[in-house]
């Protein structure tokens, strides 16, 4: 590349624009940007201040470069200063601490160095352009499930082809024990447009519990009509999902509602999940006692006492490691779905009556008859 031509690259901008599907103002700034880099290269220094502007029309540009007025007579970097004596500044009357914006034409070509670099911004800066522009089409699909194709998986994330641009899916996001594959089509849930310094991406999940509760609503069509409801969800991915359900509609079951004829709801749900993970589904109910012994099924409760947000759950010794739960997941989802904190401890076995020797009833009845 030996040189670049204004001309070129002004007729560039709507071919661009078309081809990349962006505005034809985005392709002008990133042009205009190309241009500032350039000519610093040439002509400026690193730490300038240029912005340049392009008329598309004739090909000609200007870069405007912009310093701070400082003390005549002190050392000063000319790339970012200029002294309160330059002719430039009498001009502009500006004071000491103001900044001028000072204009100078551009060649119509650049020599290959400059070019070059003007290449790579052209490059990158469309890039994430295309990047932002694709991103904002997904932004009104936040919260919702799409399938993607699985490109590359790494340690730490997972990278998903949804079309027109990738997402990612970290670890704390992958259903625990899940294995992907490179071709393999999944369902992910969009959970937002995350932007960091290194550009922007939308981060998927499967772990997450609106993923479930998304898979649901499309087995069950009575959440559309309004005749039952999820309330509260809690997942721990691959392992264990509560989920609180309740019916608008007097006489309709709400957890056979969600579980369907033969399971076959509930299932088409655990097909997608995985077999592994468990799903309880329960009534949900404004008494929070009712709703702290629903959620902990399928452990029996014998009394609830609720304090604040604090509930101490008395269970029967053989209730106890049920209520729990392997390494605590039952007590700590049971927790997370109803708000409270709960604490599991032994209930007082019920005394029982000592039993009568069947003999010395027997002996006592026949004193009392020989009486």
């Amino acid at each position: 590349m030996e040189g670049l031509d204004l001309k070129q690259m002004s007729a560039m901008v709507k071919v661009i624009a078309e081809e990349k599907n962006l505005p034809e103002e985005t392709v002008l700034d990133v042009i205009q940007m190309a241009i500032a880099a350039a000519w610093r290269k040439d002509h400026g220094d690193k730490d300038m201040d240029v912005r340049a502007v392009l008329n598309i029309n004739t090909g000609e540009a200007d870069v405007f470069v912009t310093r701070t007025v400082i003390e005549e007579g002190l050392a000063y970097n000319p790339a970012t200063e200029i002294p309160a004596d330059d002719p430039a500044v009498k001009k502009a009357k500006a004071k000491v601490g103001e900044t001028i914006e000072e204009k100078y034409p551009v060649e119509e070509t650049f020599g290959r160095v400059a070019a070059q670099t003007a290449k790579q911004v052209v490059i990158q800066r469309l890039r994430e352009a295309e990047r932002e522009a694709v991103l904002s089409m997904y932004e009104d699909k936040i919260g919702t499930v799409v399938t993607g194709t699985v490109t590359r998986v790494e340690r730490n994330v997972v990278r998903i082809d949804l079309g027109r641009t990738l997402g990612m899916m970290p670890r704390s996001e992958q259903i625990d024990g899940e294995y992907y594959t490179v071709g393999s089509r999944i369902k992910v849930y969009i959970k937002g447009v995350e932007r960091s310094e290194r550009g922007a991406g939308l981060l998927l999940s499967r772990g997450c519990a609106e993923f479930v509760e998304y898979l649901f609503r499309q087995e069950v069509p009575e959440i559309e009509n309004g005749t039952v409801e999820i309330r509260a969800i809690a997942r721990e991915a691959g392992r264990r999902t509560k989920i609180a359900v309740m019916s608008t509609v007097p006489g309709v079951d709400p957890v056979g509602t969600f579980v369907g004829g033969r399971g076959v709801r509930v299932q088409a749900v655990m097909n997608e999940i995985g077999d592994r993970e468990k799903i309880d589904i329960i009534t949900w109910s404004d008494n929070a006692s009712e709703f702290i012994r629903e959620a902990l099924s399928p452990a029996e409760v014998v009394k609830v006492e609720i304090n604040g947000k604090h509930a101490k759950i008395f269970v029967t010794e053989d209730q106890q490691s049920i209520a729990i739960g392997r390494q605590g997941q039952n007590v700590r989802l049971a927790s997370k779905l109803t708000g409270y904190d709960l604490d599991i401890e032994l209930a007082e076995a019920p005394k029982k009556k000592k039993k009568q020797n069947v003999e010395d009833s027997l002996l006592n009845a026949l004193e009392e008859n020989a009486e």
